[in-house]
């Protein structure tokens, strides 16, 4: 056995371990942990930015973008947001032990579900360090251990993170291995985490495309994940024109760099004349790159011809397709072609038309008058999120507190035999 092979399967058993003793703390001793962790991560904010500085001037030294050392970077302000995350996580409500149904048998066998931890979870992600304290928040509160395999960027950063968390939890006489960073850069480290299914219930991808395919590829473990987001948002014929341009920017301009971002706006050819050239001058004035179907571009005469790769691209950036449809039915076909079971949009003010919007397209939120942008965890009301998940089983959308658990079976009997 290689000496990553001997790493990863002693960090997987030893994380199973620890799962047990988390799955069995109460909630009040979970929220005691995230708070006093909370404290520590300010505490040591000049530590953590010393260990973060290691990690600057590699990334620096290798000539990467102004936007990933950005993003790499634990200022005040990140610090400050992860200690207060985790304070948001405690306030959520605590899903281990519910029940969320329960009934009685003609035997008199009383059936129900009730909710428990996954058990272990690998979280495979890219440069933000700030995940590893997400990530490892969410997983504890709802009961589960955590792996942590994070870019090779960030090593010294999540390492400092980690450690954090360990030392707390050994002060609550929870063992450390509950959180486990991989400390390694060698990237045999994912492959051998991907072939742990004994010990690891779960693996949460969050990256770019090649990341997420390459996990999906090579994983002998569940995989939740999302490869992209080509979100759309299509204008009917019934849309109130005002609101419509009110959410098709928004979608757009807000944060065009997100995954729930608009990548695509269908308007329907009875409102096309009216609504797309007041629509792209307000884009224009955004800096927005309209790339249009034939009609488009003979009603805006600064979009581009769209391409075939056009269609369905995920631009992250502010480009944006558009192509005008006959109707709903050509609107969902496109969706059901180009779209990548995100966030998708209608604007309408025909009831029926939207309830058929809602019934018929296939995404882990689908939105009546409203931005894509509302795909996130926060602002749905699940608090706290790990990632958004495109896959259905076992989650559908924003991945919370409760998407971290799932259901076993319990019965209560009183001496019944099967005959």
């Amino acid at each position: 056995m290689s000496e990553i092979q001997t790493l990863i399967a002693k960090m997987a058993i030893e994380a199973k371990k620890a799962a047990r003793e988390v799955a069995k703390l109460s909630t009040t001793v979970k929220n005691d942990v995230l708070l006093k962790t909370a404290e520590r991560i300010i505490d040591a904010r000049e530590k953590l930015q010393e260990e973060n500085e290691k990690d600057l001037i590699k990334a620096k030294n290798k000539g990467v973008t102004s936007a990933f050392i950005d993003r790499l970077r634990l200022s005040d302000k990140v610090i400050d947001s992860m200690a207060e995350g985790l304070r948001d996580v405690v306030a959520l409500p605590d899903p281990v032990g519910e029940i969320p149904k329960m009934w009685k048998r003609p035997n008199g066998l009383t059936v129900g579900r009730v909710r428990i931890p996954l058990g272990v979870i690998g979280m495979i992600y890219e440069s933000r360090p700030n995940v590893t304290i997400d990530a490892a928040g969410l997983c504890l509160k709802a009961g589960n251990a955590i792996i942590l395999k994070g870019g090779s960027d960030a090593l010294y950063s999540n390492l400092a993170l980690a450690s954090i968390l360990q030392e707390v939890l050994k002060e609550f006489s929870v063992p450390g291995e509950a959180v486990q960073v991989v400390s390694t850069t060698d990237r045999a480290a994912v492959t051998e985490l991907l072939k742990r299914e004994e010990e690891i219930d779960v693996i949460i991808p969050r990256g770019g495309e090649g990341l997420i395919r390459f996990v999906a590829e090579h994983s002998r473990i569940p995989v939740l994940k999302h490869y992209k987001g080509v979100c759309h948002v299509y204008v009917d014929k019934w849309a109130d024109l005002n609101m419509a341009k009110e959410v098709c920017f928004n979608s757009k301009v807000q944060r065009p760099g997100v995954c729930n971002a608009m990548e695509g706006m269908l308007v329907h050819r009875d409102i096309a004349d009216e609504f797309l050239p007041l629509m792209a001058e307000s884009f224009k004035h955004a800096g927005v790159e309209l790339r249009g179907c034939e009609r488009t571009c003979g009603l805006v005469p600064f979009a581009k011809a769209a391409t075939d790769e056009d269609w369905g691209k995920e631009f992250l950036d502010l480009v944006l397709a558009v192509k005008v449809v006959a109707g709903m039915d050509e609107a969902m076909d496109y969706i059901a072609r180009y779209g990548s079971n995100h966030t998708d949009a209608i604007v309408t003010r025909d009831y029926a038309r939207a309830r058929r919007f809602l019934s018929e397209v296939d995404a882990s939120l689908v939105i009546v008058n409203a931005s894509t942008r509302f795909n996130d965890g926060g602002e749905l009301g699940l608090g706290a999120e790990i990632g958004i998940s495109t896959s259905k089983l076992h989650a559908y959308g924003p991945m919370g507190l409760e998407e971290l658990t799932t259901t076993k079976f319990i019965a209560f009997g009183d001496g019944q035999i099967r005959s």
